[in-house]
């Protein structure tokens, strides 16, 4: 599930404590995008299978001698796989729909750069930005890109993905990083037995699935009015909003989306919007522009850092939301343990 991939980690994790098949569960994930496999083209990995089940040695290398023609490597590309686009170009186009300019783009950036630092600064993203390495005593602090930069200074970077008039940069896109994640979950009973002191319960949760080739970054968009709508709640009983970033443009445009009538009542079958979410409780402390994207991490990064900064803002309900591959999308439903 790529994107979301620990966050349904969490949500079964979760499960199976609710159903009584597990106690304790540590939920996670991991990305490694600095080595990505490369593979061999379809018709020399063909001829390399064929080699392999040949008896001989002259007969293994007639048939990868033969199967040199096809050879080629498939280089890696973030791409989607039911439509073979890059998330790039679906991102520029989802920018377009929803008339989210450059600059506007730029500038959310720049605040997730900005916020980031000065939480870093703060120390309240120890648990993001640093690592126990082999053979050290001591944590060590990583370089994750956070930039505080203008946008004037974004402004300067070329289109990435649609060239020459895109609005997508590397400045305003997610940057993808090495990065593992983890979560330790079990019930407030069990917690207290041993002797943890709980952060945040997980109330409730929902997963949706979009056409891929439209709507695929608009999973917040859609998941977020149907978990407030299960929970009976409304976007200002939400003290903490805590989303992936993987455009500033996918961002920008499912805040407008959310704050459509025409969407809720075209696409979500609602009689009115849900409203704009206040960027005042939104990513407070920056997002996967600024801190990176390692795809099987960033669901638990999300979960973590909300209820984080439940304790840290003094709040009560969080709400946590991605989009993923295969127009997939989440969105959780967080309360602070009581003091």
């Amino acid at each position: 599930m790529a994107c979301i991939s620990s966050n349904m980690a969490v949500t079964t994790g979760a499960c199976q404590i609710a159903a009584g098949q597990s106690d304790v569960v540590v939920a996670g994930g991991v990305d490694t995008m600095s080595d990505v496999p490369i593979r061999l083209s379809r018709g020399m990995r063909k001829s390399l299978l064929a080699a392999n089940k040949k008896k001989t040695t002259s007969g293994k290398l007639s048939t990868i001698l033969s199967g040199l023609r096809y050879f080629g490597l498939e280089l890696p590309a973030i791409s989607e796989f039911s439509t073979n686009e890059t998330m790039g170009h679906s991102g520029d186009r989802l920018a377009a729909t929803f008339g989210i300019s450059r600059r506007d783009q730029d500038e959310y950036a720049s605040r997730s750069h900005n916020l980031a630092h000065q939480a870093a600064e703060k120390g309240k993203l120890q648990d993001v930005l640093t690592v126990f390495a082999p053979g050290r005593s001591k944590p060590v602090t990583l370089d994750n890109g956070i930039r505080p930069s203008t946008p004037e200074q974004m402004s300067k970077l070329k289109p990435a993905f649609v060239k020459p008039h895109g609005t997508i940069t590397a400045a305003n896109a997610s940057f993808l990083t090495d990065g593992a994640s983890a979560a330790l979950l079990m019930s407030e009973e069990k917690a207290l037995s041993l002797g943890y002191t709980p952060k945040a319960y997980l109330k409730d949760f929902v997963y949706v699935s979009l056409d891929p080739k439209d709507q695929l970054l608009l999973g917040p968009a859609y998941a977020t009015p149907l978990l407030l709508d299960r929970s009976g709640l409304t976007p200002k009983d939400i003290d903490v909003f805590e989303y992936h970033e993987a455009f500033a443009g996918q961002i920008l445009a499912n805040l407008q989306a959310m704050d459509s009538d025409w969407f809720a009542q075209e696409y979500m079958k609602r009689s009115s919007k849900l409203g704009r979410l206040p960027l005042e409780k939104f990513n407070t402390w920056g997002g996967s522009l600024s801190i990176g994207h390692p795809f099987g991490a960033t669901g638990v990064r999300l979960v973590t850092t909300a209820a984080n900064r439940l304790l840290d803002e003094d709040g009560s309900l969080a709400v946590v939301a991605a989009c993923a591959a295969g127009g997939q999308g989440h969105a959780l439903l967080l309360e602070r343990y009581p003091k």
